[in-house]
């Protein structure tokens, strides 16, 4: 995870498109997919005969009413994450096990449906992040993120030691441990579309800082409860 190693996107042809309820793909993180659609057997098929390159997108469902809901027609939201797929597997069924690296976000400027060749989307895109922007304060926030991850209550997380590990960790860039965050920390679905859309790094930084707020507030509500107290099988929530 190191701003060295640049992996080239062709923005000049249009890419594959992978649609999925969520966002399950950002920027630095690496995901398992298992591929059994036949479009999308035929789509990895095809990236891998290519640059190996799939734009994760995520469906627009706010006005299903003006749509078809078998999912082929349903429009896409214009922020995707390109995955590069660096290890797959092809099964005896035709299937694929595929892990995918996220590599930066875009956005669908054009959008192609299938045809008689082909059973998926296309798309020609945008880079979405802004190369060269400034960053200015990210090494100070990432330090404050670090203290607030190490500290009750936002050390109670899961996922919360994994993380400071790595914030601490000094060859990984101040951007691309934020990205870490992103996609390490946060599960609800509308803030990690969010933090995809967002091209500017100094914007997604407080994003984060208002979600682990709201997480800690949350947490002390919980804490002040008193789980501990309770009986057998009665959960807060």
């Amino acid at each position: 995870m190191s701003d060295e190693v640049a992996i080239q996107v062709n923005f000049g042809k249009p890419m594959p498109v992978f649609p999925l309820g969520v966002v399950a793909l950002m920027p630095q993180q690496v995901a398992p997919f298992h591929i059994f659609e036949p479009r999308y057997r035929q789509m990895i098929g095809d990236a891998l005969d290519g640059s190996g390159q799939i734009a994760m997108a995520t469906y627009d469902t706010s006005d299903l009413e003006a749509f078809d809901v078998s999912g082929d027609s349903l429009p896409l939201r214009p922020a995707v994450c390109i995955g590069q797929v660096f290890q797959h597997e092809k099964l005896p069924d035709g299937h694929y096990n595929i892990l995918l690296q996220g590599i930066c976000r875009a956005k669908i400027v054009d959008e192609m449906g299938p045809d008689e060749d082909r059973a998926y989307r296309t798309a020609y895109l945008e880079p979405l992040d802004l190369p060269g922007h400034p960053s200015q304060g990210l090494d100070t926030a990432r330090r404050k993120l670090t203290e607030h991850l190490t500290a009750w209550p936002l050390q109670q997380l899961r996922t919360a030691a994994w993380v400071v590990e790595r914030l601490e960790n000094e060859q990984i860039p101040d951007s691309a441990a934020f990205e870490l965050v992103c996609f390490s920390l946060f599960t609800d679905p509308e803030l990690r579309y969010q933090l995809l859309a967002e091209p500017e790094a100094n914007r997604r930084v407080r994003l984060v800082e208002l979600a682990l707020s709201d997480m800690a507030r949350i947490i002390r509500n919980a804490a002040a409860q008193h789980p501990e107290r309770w009986p057998k099988g009665v959960s807060w929530n």
